[in-house]
């Protein structure tokens, strides 16, 4: 890896952060907050959150088995990835790289910081190819963007590829694991001591249940969380937001129960679609959705769309052609997609 100073924009590594008004007494008794400008009434909402969420990452860490310096917490996994070109790419000038196809926020993100974005499409069936990757990698190359479980695919990454393109790139990978929690694959959040350059995702969205409470984190190394700790705005995930998380992380064996459930419907699912006429293939899954082609996608969407189902039709997609992407529901909301279906 390439000195973090030589990868992060000269500006950002010289900024001055702002400064907040609840940094500035850390660690001292306080019982009159008189600084911050801040209405007297209608508490606890009238104060500003923590800035730095550092009473939700002392349980997260607990959770995920991350050092609570090592963790980063945003308004969505999206603040972090639009924090990653951000910090760490120049517009105009620097590159990043990413498989195709995938999660499209990281395109959106290079687009709106006007960063150069390469693709390099994956296996016919979804499997990655690190010589590929590294190959449309140069010196202004400064993150390589890898999902796995993947998004539209479902399937988990080879961990061999991943390990050799953390390996062998001298610049940043970003990981997301949305969906580490559906899948048995080792979760790389538990291995940034040894690999410097990793930059982990994962997200309340999914797994968690509470995609409305917009909670996104990074796992990284201490010196990386700091940078981003550096641009990002002062008071980024509200007070309601972080009041939520702690309730869930109190009990983090529902959240269990959940996954285990969603996996037991995942297989009945796939089973079922998997014997319906219309059905061309259902691709292998890691997460908590699945990936069918079927005959006509077109009207497959629209068809359930009129009764009130709403899937994503991923027909134009790269490599996806004729491809719905179905989510795991409750079993009722399973057993009605498959009633539909099967009278098409």
């Amino acid at each position: 890896m390439k000195e973090l100073k030589e990868l992060t924009r000269e500006n950002i590594w010289n900024l001055a952060p702002y400064s907040c008004a609840r940094n500035e007494f850390s660690g001292r008794n306080a019982k009159v907050y008189l600084d911050a400008n801040e209405n007297p009434y209608n508490g606890p909402l009238n104060r500003y959150p923590d800035p730095l969420q550092l009473e939700v990452k002392k349980q997260l860490a607990k959770v995920k088995g991350v050092a609570e310096d090592c963790i980063f917490l945003g308004n969505g996994s999206d603040e972090a990835i639009d924090l990653m070109y951000r910090c760490f790419t120049e517009p105009k000038v620097d590159n990043v790289v990413a498989m195709d196809p995938t999660y499209g926020m990281y395109k959106v993100c290079a687009d709106i910081n006007d960063v150069e974005y390469r693709t390099v499409s994956l296996n016919e069936d979804f499997s990655l190819n690190a010589d590929n990757i590294l190959a449309a990698c140069d010196n202004h190359t400064k993150v390589i963007w890898l999902c796995s479980p993947n998004n539209p695919t479902g399937n988990a990454l080879d961990r061999g590829a991943i390990e050799k393109i953390l390996k062998d790139f001298e610049g940043l990978v970003v990981v997301d694991e949305a969906y580490c929690d559906f899948s048995s694959q080792k979760p790389f959040r538990t291995e940034l001591s040894k690999y410097p350059n990793i930059v982990v995702l994962n997200t309340m969205s999914k797994a968690w249940g509470s995609a409305g409470i917009r909670l996104g984190m990074a796992f990284a190394s201490k010196d990386i969380i700091d940078i981003l700790n550096k641009v990002k705005y002062p008071y980024n995930v509200n007070a309601l937001t972080q009041r939520e998380a702690l309730e869930l992380l109190a009990d983090p064996y529902e959240v269990d129960k959940w996954v285990r459930t969603i996996l037991l419907e995942r297989s009945r699912v796939v089973d079922a679609i998997k014997v319906l006429p219309i059905c061309r293939k259902v691709y292998p899954t890691d997460a908590n959705f699945v990936l069918v082609e079927v005959d006509d996608a077109r009207k497959t969407y629209e068809y359930l769309v009129d009764r009130g189902i709403i899937v994503r039709n991923r027909n134009s997609v790269h490599l996806c052609n004729g491809c719905l992407r179905i989510t795991i529901g409750t079993k009722t909301e399973n057993q009605e997609l498959l009633a539909a279906l099967r009278t098409m």
